[in-house]
């Protein structure tokens, strides 16, 4: 009889009642659920699931998955009981006329519904994304089948717990043009918005007004991330702009201020940075009060995604890019230029040059400096720390090459020795790689907020960050010092640390404080000539390593790399990690470029723009 029951159960089972597939969609983003969790809950393939919420092409899942599913979706339906709201006139964001829905009388309650349709349109408003930003956009195959959102103004935004309003529909959109002349702004977390825009401007416009893109703050006294826009090829030939650059345009770095497209901003009043309509173009109207007026655009095809830092980026269809995108903006920031560039607006993001002070006897507030931050007036660094070509060193003689006893030589490590015989006859060489190695070297780094002071016969202090003028020339690498004990080693196959190349000092050079540190660590005595070094300090990179470090971790545990892992374990995740979500592996790419590259900017040389020595250039 058991069995007999038991087959009762599962017929029943197997016409487990389910809502629609619009409101099993809805209950799953309203719980902050992925495609991805919820098919591994329910041990099926994530596909499986999305086919269980297509509107278009529903799917409906059979057996001990159907009363799963059930069961889930009443649970959700418990926590998140379908939102009642009255019939509104509700414009349609396409070329079709308004249509009005049936007026309520006076006093009585619309009927409860398994998904408000405010609007009779062909696709019915999809629910608002998932609060990360990281989940896998659903796939469309045709323009029928994307989802739709009404006005954003006519309708009430559901969003959920902990995303802001404002932007709700993520930080970013690629937008795409379909072969019937629909452009798309693909979102992330799978949204997809119909553009009603057709110039430029009026994609500007409706960006700002209808589109919900952008990101909150990342610090107290900073500002909110202007919405990104990624344009397709078919995007750039919808707005009439090139699909790719000339080479004078490339070399250049933008197209040319007399182009249609140019004059059609500026006719509108907008207005272009110093760089002009670029691969990564920033296109504002000057604050007003509080209020920013900014969009950010990104074009791919002018080689804005670098390839050594994106990978195949560039090629990726448009939903997938803002996945890619969409996750790096979640966990990193939602990106500005290149990832260089983005590196360093990360640094300003996390720690805003100047705040707001408090009342004055007037009641009004004023710009103050925001102290641990680095100040919006740039101060000329020490002599000995300036590149070639500085103002500081234009009383120079024109070829006068500066030694180490003038010029900080300062550089990630460079150096290689020939093999000795034993190495010879050995059958492996083992590489050992230390992964974010430049963002741990910045972990805790205490970092010059200010002007240098000159100092002669300082004491050397670990924890003054500054430029020492010290002969290491004694150092001994076959002698180190552990606790009070010297220990012999084998010197010979060591390199010195304190010149980029790895040979010896000769005598006096300037160092960076760590360096000087170092020699310390290994027991020697250091006595500095002279130093310039900065009372005003900081941590100021310890955020930005944090954010960058967490952004790491999570997408590296996202592709099975977890940091907990045995060493064994760990070489075998890390074998092919690559080949899991190679979208995933282009992120790790980009957060590692960032790292270098933001690194890399703080000490940037000219970029022509007509510059000669002896003049300061921009950055």
């Amino acid at each position: 009889m058991s069995e007999l029951f038991k087959a009762v159960d599962a017929l029943v089972a197997s016409r487990s009642a389910l809502p629609p597939a619009q409101e099993r969609r809805r209950l799953r983003v309203a719980h902050g659920l992925t495609l991805d969790e919820v098919a591994a809950a329910l041990k099926v393939r994530r596909a499986t699931v999305s086919g269980w919420e297509s509107v278009k092409k529903t799917t409906e899942p059979r057996g001990p998955e159907r009363e799963a599913y059930a069961r889930l979706l009443n649970k959700l339906a418990e926590l998140y009981p379908t939102p009642v709201e009255p019939a509104v006139l509700v414009p349609v964001p396409s070329a079709s006329a308004s249509v009005e829905a049936p007026a309520v009388p006076a006093g009585q309650t619309p009927a409860p519904a398994a998904m408000p349709a405010p609007v009779n349109t062909q696709t019915p408003a999809p629910p608002p994304t998932a609060p990360d930003g990281a989940s896998r956009p659903e796939r469309t195959t045709t323009p029928s089948s994307t989802s739709r959102r009404p006005d954003a103004k006519a309708v009430p935004a559901r969003t959920p717990a902990g995303v802001d309003s404002r932007f709700e529909n993520g930080p970013l959109a690629v937008v795409d043009v379909h072969a019937d002349g629909q452009v798309l702004a693909y979102c992330t977390g799978g949204l997809v918005l119909e553009v009603p825009a057709k110039s430029l401007p009026a994609l500007v416009e409706w960006t700002l007004k209808e589109a919900r893109l952008g990101q909150p703050k990342l610090a107290g006294p900073g500002k909110d991330a202007d919405p990104l826009l990624v344009l397709t090829k078919t995007a750039l030939e919808h707005y009439g702009l090139p699909v790719a650059l000339t080479e004078e345009e490339r070399l250049a770095g933008r197209i040319p201020e007399g182009h249609k497209v140019v004059k059609q901003l500026f006719r509108a009043e907008w207005k272009l940075t110093k760089r002009g309509f670029g691969p990564w173009a920033r296109i504002y109207r000057p604050a007003t009060g509080s209020s920013r007026a900014c969009v950010h655009l990104c074009i791919p095809s002018w080689h804005a995604l670098d390839a050594r830092h994106w990978g195949r980026a560039g090629q990726l269809p448009p939903a997938e890019l803002a996945r890619v995108l969409g996750v790096y903006a979640s966990r990193v920031m939602t990106p500005r230029g290149s990832t260089a560039v983005t590196g360093l607006e990360l640094m300003t993001a996390l720690h805003p040059a100047t705040r707001a002070s408090e009342p004055g006897t007037d009641g009004k507030r004023h710009s103050e400096h925001n102290p641990g931050s680095l100040g919006k007036d740039p101060v000329d660094p020490a002599p000995c720390e300036a590149p070639d070509g500085h103002p500081l060193l234009a009383d120079l003689p024109r070829f006068h090459v500066r030694g180490p006893g003038e010029k900080l030589f300062e550089e990630a490590y460079d150096w290689a020795r020939p093999m000795t015989d034993d190495e010879c006859t050995l059958r492996h060489l083992v590489g050992i790689d230390v992964n974010m190695a430049f963002a741990a070297g910045a972990n805790g780094l205490i970092v010059g907020l200010g002007a240098p002071t000159h100092v002669t016969n300082p004491a050397f202090d670990p924890k003054l960050p500054g430029s020492w003028l010290v002969d290491l020339s004694h150092v001994d690498l076959s002698k180190v010092k552990a606790g009070k004990q010297w220990v012999e080693l084998d010197g010979s196959l060591l390199p010195s640390p304190f010149t980029p190349k790895g040979e010896r000092p000769e005598g006096p050079a300037w160092y960076a404080t760590p360096t000087v540190a170092y020699a310390v660590e290994l027991g020697y005595e250091v006595r500095p000539v002279e130093a310039y070094v900065r009372y005003d300090n900081g941590r100021y990179l310890d955020g930005w390593y944090g954010r960058l470090r967490d952004a790491y971790l999570a997408t590296m545990s996202d592709l099975g790399v977890d940091a907990d892992r045995t060493p064994d374990d760990f070489l075998a995740a890390m074998a092919d990690y690559k080949s899991r979500d190679p979208e995933l592996a282009i992120v790790v790419a980009a957060i590692k470029a960032t790292v270098k590259g933001g690194l890399g900017k703080l000490r940037e040389r000219p970029r022509g723009e007509g510059w000669r020595p002896g003049e300061p250039w921009r950055a």
